[in-house]
């Protein structure tokens, strides 16, 4: 896959305006292609749907639509961390990516625990969603012979895997001062504190995860696919996008045809007792794109911390680690042993959560 893909500074511009507040009303790309105008960029709406039919087209954009939060939407998932030998390597990697349930799976810079995959699950009728991940493991331990870490999310700080490229819109730096936020044009509607999903609902999210079609109304046509009317769309996706079933909605770049090559994965052995700060600090990177606090396993992983960085070339990472490790420093003494950085080194399996049994285990008649 090529990752130095030559944007002209119109397509730049549309890469970093909407990756998120992408307006929610029946033919969007009109008041989208209006912000755009008003802060310097002279593009109408039918040059602004070109653009992102050819950027999605070309691969530059992974999806344009909806990113539905799963964890939202029912189940559960994990991270999980295993030792796979030299010589059985192959074998371990094709048994646990032959589950189901693993989504992701990397191959990562570490001594032992050098395959790490993501197991997600839907709730059951007699089991919790995290009594069958544990299921799942002890499946994987017995196929394997290969000891598995669940490293669960216990928090999060963030998840903002926005990437955005020189140009216009891209906030000098600064994610929070970077793009267009057009949320506000769309259906006034309140949050509720439902958690389950209609049937209507689960169709919806089922036939949004993948993204819209990149239409002069694609929120039309997606009514039309579940059988619904335009009107109950954009009130139902505008409500998830405010209840967090939706992370954002707009252009999903794929960071690697970005040149975002660099995927680092840094793990710390924090202090239990500043976490609680160190987090929010490290959230605040504008590099740091997802930050956890996760469990250790005595005498074989040491680090309850993890933030995720990428960088376009291997010192760009480097200095962006470094920047972590400085944030982390004015928090507490920071020794070599406590930290690490995992970088991938080969994707395994990468087919993203299927949400098809998360979301029908999580709705109910009504």
């Amino acid at each position: 896959m090529s990752t130095d893909v030559d944007l002209t500074e119109r397509e730049r511009a549309v890469v970093n305006a909407f990756q998120g507040g992408f307006p929610v009303v029946e033919r969007p790309f009109e008041p989208a292609a209006d912000a755009m105008r008003d802060r310097g960029v002279d593009i109408d709406a039918s040059e602004l749907l070109e653009i992102v039919r050819d950027l999605d087209e070309r691969g530059v954009l992974s999806r344009f639509g909806s990113l539905v939060n799963a964890q939202e939407i029912g189940g559960a998932a994990t991270l999980v961390a295993m030792h796979a030998p030299d010589d059985r390597f192959d074998e371990i990697v094709e048994r646990v990516n032959d589950r189901r349930e693993v989504a992701h799976n990397y191959e990562r810079e570490h001594p032992h625990l050098n395959v790490w995959f993501v197991v997600s699950v839907a709730d059951g009728e007699a089991r919790t969603a995290s009594d069958r991940i544990e299921e799942v493991l002890a499946e994987i331990e017995a196929e394997t012979g290969q000891a598995t870490y669940n490293l669960p999310k216990q928090q999060e700080f963030r998840v903002e895997a926005k990437f955005y490229v020189d140009g216009p819109f891209d906030g000098d730096g600064d994610p929070d001062a970077a793009g267009i936020d057009c949320t506000e044009l769309g259906p006034d509607v309140s949050p509720t504190d439902e958690s389950a999903l209609s049937p209507a609902e689960r169709d919806l999210v089922l036939e949004i995860q993948d993204g819209f079609p990149p239409t002069e109304t694609p929120y039309a046509d997606v009514a039309e696919a579940v059988g619904r009317d335009v009107e109950w769309v954009l009130e139902t996706i505008a409500r998830f996008d405010r209840e967090g079933k939706i992370r954002r909605i707009g252009v999903v770049p794929n960071h690697y045809a970005l040149g975002y090559t660099e995927n680092g994965m840094t793990v710390w052995n924090v202090p239990d007792e500043v976490v609680p700060e160190v987090g929010p600090d490290v959230a605040s990177l504008p590099f740091v794109t997802h930050c956890y606090r996760r469990p250790r396993h005595e005498g074989v992983w040491p680090y309850n911390f993890f933030a995720m960085t990428h960088g376009r070339s291997e010192a760009e990472s480097q200095r962006r680690i470094e920047r972590v490790r400085e944030t982390m420093s004015e928090h507490w003494d920071v020794a070599d042993e406590d930290w690490d950085s995992l970088f991938s080194t080969q994707i395994l399996k990468k087919t993203g959560i299927r949400l098809a049994e998360r979301a029908d285990a999580n709705t109910r008649e009504r």
